[in-house]
């Protein structure tokens, strides 16, 4: 058996079926250093890409870091830096509104058929106009940079001209202490620091439209206390007449005007009713004095802003007050608003008063000749006839100086029909308009009281001052007061009722009714006579004040903002 088996061994390695046990032994060794050479090739192969995966990793961080990011949202269309430090955004706000009048009188003055439109000859008012007006135009540019330092700029098409509406930069370097340095909306009144495309009403009230300041020039320092629930501002600006707007330029008074305000949210972040509960005050300061030789008499396109005074418009957009042209600024200007908000669920609240306390005098308004008489000092003559107030041959006249305060507040409701939460801020829809998905938007009601009044004094002889006046010239009564009773009107007030339709987080249609009531600002007399064609002169004897005509107003808005 053992012959066998070394027969047929022998007989497989002669065949070289096998090999012997040595060449195998040889052939498995060089085998094995091949398998060797190959895995250490392999393995070198795999370290190399392993590397460039790794470089190729650290390129495409480094890559991220370098590459922009564009955004396009409902907010906005931007670019940001990766590291988020630095942006720059384009917005926008487009608000084209229809006015409609039922009845109310256009303007306060110039009652004559030379001017356009529908003069009524009972009361001598122009019909107020129905309207198309684009309201706002604003594309707005603003961004950050350095991760701290914002700016915006915002331009207004609206109106017929281009103007700047903001134009300032930011300084964010604590959450309790901020600069903010340009022309920017003064951290004052409650319902102006609420955004134009966030108003919950056409208009903005008595309060922002016509006492408080709406953008001026200047630095404010601001910021949040106790997690927030404080806030306070506090700015020196060029100073601005009621509810005006400062230009970019110069100011031409070198008063300076001091505002500030503190604002509590002291339920803040709490789970209890009263979480939507915010109430503060704010407050404007400045000595104001208007320039005293405007030629009023025979120019009137002098620059009415000079005198330091303002008109007051209705919800309409009418104006039902004006100064008299010889009445201009001298003295303090104080303004003080305290002002609350509250909001639960779906409704919301607003509450604001405002008062401004002017001083005021009687002027010249400028000589026929273009320049006044700035030469006169001390205590004028006892009689200073109309003539001398006409013709400018005194500045401002001894003893008609008033301190004149006037007030306005309003509140105003709003209750969302569809459930979404209300806020400060603006709605976003549950679910927006969309006929295919069956989405109906955001509806919303609001309703507001609103209340102006001016001071009584503002109707009165200025202290007899005019003493030459004779029974046959009635008229120097009105030149003698601060503004004429059959003109402008002493107080306003103002029922409106509306519904906002949200379509979208960017676009919403607006429906608002008007109606307001006036105390004077009308003659019972005939303002216009027929047959001349001209205004007829105030008679004390034969006509006696009136109220100005209602303003019954249909206001219709179609906004898109982004």
């Amino acid at each position: 058996m053992q012959f066998k088996r070394k027969l047929i061994a022998s007989l497989l390695i002669g065949g070289g079926i096998i090999s012997a046990p040595q060449v195998a032994l040889a052939n498995d060794s060089s085998e094995l250093e091949q398998l060797r050479q190959l895995v250490q090739e392999l393995d070198q192969k795999v370290k190399v890409l392993a590397r460039k995966s790794e470089i190729a990793s650290e390129d495409a961080a480094a890559a991220k870091k370098e590459t922009p990011i564009v955004k396009a949202s409902e907010k906005g269309f931007g670019l940001q830096s990766a590291d988020g430090q630095n942006e720059i955004k384009l917005r926008g706000l487009i608000q084209e509104d229809y006015r409609a009048f039922d009845s109310g009188a256009n303007e306060v003055r110039n009652r004559s058929d030379a001017r356009a439109g529908s003069l009524n000859p009972i009361t001598g008012f122009h019909d107020a106009n129905d309207t198309w007006v684009a309201r706002r135009l604003r594309p707005t540019i603003e961004g950050t940079v350095f991760g701290k330092y914002d700016f915006r700029f915002t331009e207004e098409f609206a109106g017929g001209s281009a103007s700047v509406v903001d134009a300032y930069v930011d300084g964010r370097f604590n959450p309790a202490f901020n600069v903010r340095v340009g022309k920017y909306k003064p951290f004052v009144g409650l319902e102006r620091l609420q955004s134009g495309g966030d108003i919950k009403f056409i208009e903005r009230s008595y309060i922002s439209n016509n006492i408080l300041p709406n953008r001026d020039q200047g630095v404010a320092i601001y910021g949040g206390v106790l997690d927030n629930k404080l806030n306070y501002a506090f700015g020196l600006n060029n100073g601005v007449i009621d509810g005006g707007n400062a230009t970019t330029g110069t100011s031409f008074s070198g008063d300076k005007e001091f505002t500030g305000r503190l604002f509590a949210s002291p339920f803040k972040d709490s789970d209890n009713a009263l979480a939507g509960l915010s109430f503060g005050i704010g407050a404007t300061y400045t000595d104001s004095t208007g320039e005293k030789a405007l030629n009023w008499t025979d120019a009137q396109a002098a620059d009415g802003s000079r005198n330091g005074l303002p008109a007051y418009v209705t919800e309409g957009q009418q104006v039902f007050f004006r100064y008299s042209p010889a009445v201009i600024a001298d003295g303090k200007r104080l303004r003080v608003t305290p002002q609350a908000s509250y909001y639960v669920g779906s409704f919301g609240l607003i509450g604001e008063y405002a008062r401004v306390e002017q001083g005021v005098s009687l002027a010249s308004g400028g000589s026929p000749a273009g320049g006044g008489n700035s030469t006169t000092s001390g205590t004028p003559p006892a009689a200073v006839s109309q003539t001398a107030l006409q013709t400018g041959t005194t500045n401002v006249l001894a003893g008609s100086k008033r301190n004149l305060t006037h007030d306005a507040w309003q509140i105003a409701a709003t209750y969302l029909l569809t459930g979404e939460d209300a806020s400060f801020k603006g709605v976003k829809p549950k679910h927006d308009f969309d006929l295919d998905k069956g989405g109906w938007g955001a509806w919303e009601l609001t309703g507001r009281y609103a209340e102006f009044s001016l001071d009584s004094d503002t109707f009165k002889n200025a202290s007899g001052v005019l003493a030459s006046q004779t029974s046959a010239d009635a008229t120097a009564t009105l030149l003698q007061s601060y503004a004429d009773p059959t003109l402008s009107a002493s107080r306003a007030k103002t029922w409106t009722v509306g519904v906002n339709w949200y379509l979208n987080s960017n676009a919403k249609i607006v429906l608002n009714y008007a109606q307001t009531t006036f105390d004077g600002g009308a003659t019972s007399g005939p303002a216009y006579n027929t047959t001349t064609g001209a205004s007829n002169s105030y008679n004390a004897t034969t006509n006696k004040v009136a109220d100005r005509p209602d303003e019954r107003a249909l206001l219709a808005r179609f906004q898109v903002s982004f």
